[in-house]
């Protein structure tokens, strides 16, 4: 009996190194996608959870009414005509002062942080009110402090 070994080299059917090493680039190329996209969603949900706090719900009083006078203002964010209960320990500060004359106003805001100490957001808009009743450059008796 005669041992016969029989080497097929075309018939094998196996892949090359080079074939396994391009299919592991890509195995890895395709995971790091998959983990960097997953770890946008999880940074972008926990954005969604944090409340952000600014100073538009206050500077809107003043953009929806026809008359503005000059005053220091201050108050707290949770009052139901602002943002409501889940924001009555935050706080607003700020001044409306008269810029040019012709009832054209700046109206500075600051959102202070439950404790009192970090401002949160600082915004500012000017509003043109011809209503508004004389302010300081127009003859009116306001002393900005």
């Amino acid at each position: 009996m005669k041992m016969e070994m029989k080497i097929h080299a075309r018939g094998q059917k196996a892949f090359t190194l080079l074939e396994c090493m391009i299919a592991i680039a890509a195995f890895f190329i395709a995971v790091g996608a998959i983990l960097s996209l997953v770890s946008q969603s999880l940074q972008n949900a926990w954005l969604l959870q944090r409340s952000i706090v600014d100073a538009h719900p206050v500077l809107a009083r003043y953009a929806a009414t026809n008359s503005i006078t000059e005053d220091h203002i201050h108050g707290d964010l949770g009052e139901p005509d602002l943002l409501g209960k889940g924001y009555e320990n935050y706080t607003y500060d700020g001044d409306v002062v008269e810029v040019k004359t012709n009832h054209f106003y700046l109206v500075t805001c600051k959102i202070l942080s439950p404790d009192g100490h970090e401002v949160i957001s600082d915004l500012s808009a000017m509003y043109y009110k011809p209503y508004s009743p004389p302010g300081s450059l127009d003859g009116g008796n306001f002393i900005h402090k």
